[in-house]
């Protein structure tokens, strides 16, 4: 089967096997970032384009910025997983999915390189403005599943992408030393809120009190994309300020 790629940026499709119809023709409000995890662009594509691998993806962008569509984007493609956002549990019904080559922290975690990123951003850009995505709704693969995953991770630069109307982005509070933050099993009123806010924000964070194993990989999750020099999920200083200025613009956002 064969299809007629979304954006004038692809530079070639290449039919995955694994996708269906939205479920309720449900429209995109979501995009997703991740990384591959392969050693290359092409194994990537060939192995999410197999009926066999349970996977698949809306786009590809290689390491020099080529973009390789899967799915067409009125489709369902199967890349998110056992996810969650803004009590919504089928992520892959109400977003888009773009992986970006890269081999992942197994296997040396290299940079992002310019051409890339300027594919990625632009592609990010096509998608937004046809589908109206909001800043807030441009997200980490860790972000809706960060007890499984930490990709695109550290390196991915998400304040570049806001400077060109990409995602939401606040400067992260300067990290201390000094202050190693909460660990795990902390019982405290500052856990209480910090959970409060990353639920708020869209989080699947425990309500507890407790900085417990899953709060924990929340927090890191939040500190990969807001607050990446320190991703340890212990909650610092640091991570409270800017999680507190994160969620304020993304309400300000919903407002408007």
């Amino acid at each position: 089967m064969t299809f007629r790629a979304d954006s004038p940026l692809v530079t070639r499709t290449h039919t995955a096997i694994n996708c269906e119809p939205r479920c309720g023709d449900i429209k995109p409000t979501l995009l997703i970032l991740h990384y591959t995890g392969m050693s290359s662009a092409e194994k990537a594509i060939d192995w999410l384009a197999r009926a066999e691998s349970k996977v698949s993806c809306h786009y590809v962008v290689d390491e020099f910025g080529s973009i390789t569509q899967l799915v067409p984007e009125h489709q369902r493609a199967w890349h998110a997983g056992v996810s969650f956002w803004r009590g919504e549990t089928d992520i892959n019904s109400h977003s888009i999915g773009i992986e970006i080559q890269n081999p992942g922290h197994e296997h040396g975690y290299p940079d992002f390189s310019d051409a890339q990123m300027r594919g990625v951003i632009s592609l990010c850009q096509d998608i937004i403005a046809r589908h109206d995505i909001a800043p807030d709704g441009v997200l980490a693969h860790s972000d809706v599943a960060p007890e499984r995953k930490i990709d695109p991770g550290e390196k991915f630069n998400w304040a570049l992408l806001a400077r060109e109307g990409v995602g939401l982005w606040m400067p992260p509070d300067p990290v201390s030393d000094e202050d190693h933050g909460l660990e795990l099993g902390a019982c405290d009123m500052r856990v209480a809120h910090a959970q409060a806010m990353l639920s708020a924000f869209g989080y699947r964070a425990p309500q507890t009190g407790v900085l417990d194993v899953m709060t924990s990989k929340v927090i890191r999750a939040f500190q990969l994309h807001f607050r990446p020099e320190r991703a340890d999920g212990r909650l610092d200083l640091s991570t409270q300020a800017t999680l507190q200025r994160v969620v304020q613009a993304s309400a300000r956002n919903i407002v408007a």
